[in-house]
């Protein structure tokens, strides 16, 4: 891999000033950054194998979606009028057809949510569902980086329960990247929706013999806390505590209604994070919302995450800062409690940081993964502003990334994919979509 300079951009680092530099430079060799600056220090053009003029672009880290599930990409538009963080609304409008399923669904569909995240400018992800296997073996091929939790949903059964434990246990064993792309946790979906104790104690033994992270939905809404109530006597966060699951690394999506206890589990954990899913949050009808401003107060690590397709409906994580920051206004009844630029960290060195790679993605900072997007800010929808992080939060769109790179590949090229077309890939997945749907129907006929 040769060496790259990267010039005459906005460069917004995310460093631990925020450092901007208005007319910058990044360079990059081998997969990790090796120098950045303003322009009156730039490097001569004939160090470098490569070199980009990006005048009228912004360069700064890949963005980091912390909550996903790629796979079901199957189901966007399949759910509306439904809420996802209800057990009828998941159950009608996910798990019923997910039975049909079938392992060579899988690659398809995260081909095609790898390629509109990419697209977009995520470089990093945090996904959970099962048929793990598949879902890194096309992460793989898409060469993204991801953090993958085998989903785990045991819905009283025991055997089932016990059949999956083993599965994710030899995805731990096996899943591993030679380069480090592909990162396998535990994902037990929810306690409130399956897991037995005695199945959670055994996720939590066999995450510590592997040094794994835990990957579950929390505090999801009244029907969550209410069942998580009747089933333990105190909420969620209270109780897996008391289980382990906040000893090691865990990282908690959702969390719409926490108490001042719950916030205090978090921030006394050495290892615990929150993904704040706004968009999600808001499509589901849900009353509660993320209180982010507290947590961030009580020193938790909270990062941004799209959370499905079927609930989102986009991987856009611009879009995302942006809900975000709105959301936060609307509950503390005040403008802007969360910053444009503590936004952006949401999205970058936060999410980086709740998956335990702030030291190798999340900023630009020289030694680091060269993980690093750029975004034409030339359109009519950017006039020029010298608040650099308000302008992309809340004027900007994942439709603007122009190049990507992840450990110095680029895999986007003047809004292209360079490993695989993107027209092969929506091929393909109509045929997946199409034979999915089908066995769907026919299964729903001989019910």
């Amino acid at each position: 891999m040769g060496s790259t300079l990267l010039r005459n951009a906005t460069v917004l680092t995310v460093d631990s000033d925020n450092a901007v530099f208005p007319s910058g430079w990044v360079t990059f060799a081998d997969g990790r950054i090796t120098g950045i600056g303003p322009m009156e220090n730039c490097p001569p053009d004939s160090a470098f194998d490569d070199v980009k003029a990006l005048d009228g672009h912004l360069v700064m880290p890949g963005l980091v979606n912390a909550h996903t599930h790629s796979a079901m990409i199957l189901f966007r538009g399949r759910s509306e009028g439904q809420s996802l963080l209800t057990m009828e609304g998941w159950y009608n409008s996910i798990r019923e057809p997910e039975l049909s399923l079938v392992s060579s669904d899988i690659g398809p569909a995260v081909a095609l949510s790898c390629a509109e995240m990419v697209l977009s400018g995520t470089t990093t992800f945090c996904d959970q569902y099962f048929f793990a296997d598949e879902i890194a073996e096309a992460v793989k091929e898409a060469g993204l980086r991801a953090v993958i939790a085998y989903g785990i949903v045991q819905l009283g059964d025991k055997a089932r329960g016990e059949e999956e434990l083993a599965k994710a246990t030899n995805f731990l064993r096996q899943q591993r990247s030679a380069d480090g792309r592909v990162i396998p946790w535990f994902g037990p979906h929810a306690p409130y929706v399956d897991n037995t104790e005695d199945l959670l104690l055994a996720e939590v033994a066999v995450a510590n013999e592997f040094g794994a992270g835990l990957h579950l939905h929390m505090a999801c809404g009244p029907e969550d806390n209410e069942e998580t109530e009747r089933r333990y006597g105190t909420t969620a966060a209270v109780a897996l505590e008391k289980l382990g699951f906040f000893n090691g690394r865990i990282h908690a999506a959702h969390c719409l209604d926490l108490t001042p206890e719950d916030i205090a589990v978090f921030a006394r954990a050495p290892h615990a994070s929150i993904s704040h899913n706004a968009t999600a949050g808001l499509r589901s009808g849900r009353e509660g919302i993320c209180p982010v401003v507290d947590l961030k107060a009580a020193g938790v690590t909270v990062a941004l995450g799209t959370d499905n397709v079927a609930a989102n409906n986009g991987y856009d994580m611009i879009n995302e800062m942006r809900v975000a920051g709105l959301v936060a206004s609307h509950r503390e009844r005040r403008a802007q409690p969360i910053s444009s630029a503590e936004l952006i960290r949401m999205a970058t060195i936060e999410g980086a940081r709740a998956l335990g790679l702030e030291n190798e993605i999340g900023s630009l900072e020289v030694g680091k993964s060269a993980d690093i997007i750029a975004i034409d800010i030339s359109g009519a929808g950017y006039s020029e502003t010298p608040d650099i992080e308000t302008l992309l939060v809340y004027s900007g769109s994942g439709r603007d990334i122009r190049h990507v790179f992840v450990a110095g590949e680029q895999l986007v090229e003047d809004r292209q994919l360079l490993r695989r077309p993107l027209s092969e890939i929506r091929a393909e997945y109509s045929n997946t979509y199409k034979d999915f749907w089908s066995r769907v129907e026919a299964a729903r006929k001989v019910a």
